[in-house]
């Protein structure tokens, strides 16, 4: 087991001991996101996911929780809305400090410089870079639009 994996664990079993019903649920969906992509994993040939492809969930979960929030509050359900925010502080526990606005501008022109994309075409290679170099550390959905912005200048 990888050391994130551990901590997740660890957390949960604390948050049980706690009797964290808030913590010990969100803990349990994040357990249950990560076993469904392992058994993914499993019958694609490969053991279980990597640590990155556990942050990516964990992204991929903390922008979901964001988006119904602000869906909950639009509708007046403030209760809901603190509910998924309070899920969005659990699970961003376990992920690396995210980078901000500028440092991300300078991380996408690093990988657009890196790769040599001059052309929208290349995009590809320069997302992947970013993501090979920063897991669980920006959203890559602005990354993708400021590497959009740099290549469309050239």
């Amino acid at each position: 087991m990888s050391e994130l994996r551990d901590r997740i664990t660890g957390e949960l079993k604390a948050a049980m001991k706690a009797q964290d019903r808030r913590k010990t649920c969100t803990l349990r969906l994040v357990n249950a996101a990560i076993k469904d992509r392992d058994i993914a994993a499993r019958s694609a040939g490969k053991d279980s996911i990597a640590d990155g492809e556990v942050m990516a969930l964990l992204c991929k979960m903390v922008n979901q929780r964001q988006e119904s929030k602000v869906t909950y509050e639009e509708a007046g359900r403030l209760d809901l809305a603190e509910q998924e925010e309070r899920e969005v502080e659990i699970i961003s526990e376990f992920l690396p400090r995210q980078l901000d606005a500028s440092e991300i501008k300078l991380a996408c022109q690093n990988a657009v410089a890196e790769t040599g994309a001059a052309e929208m075409k290349d995009m590809g290679r320069a997302m992947s870079v970013l993501k090979q170099q920063y897991p669980g550390q920006m959203d890559f959905a602005r990354a993708s639009e400021e590497v959009k912005s740099l290549l469309a200048t050239q």
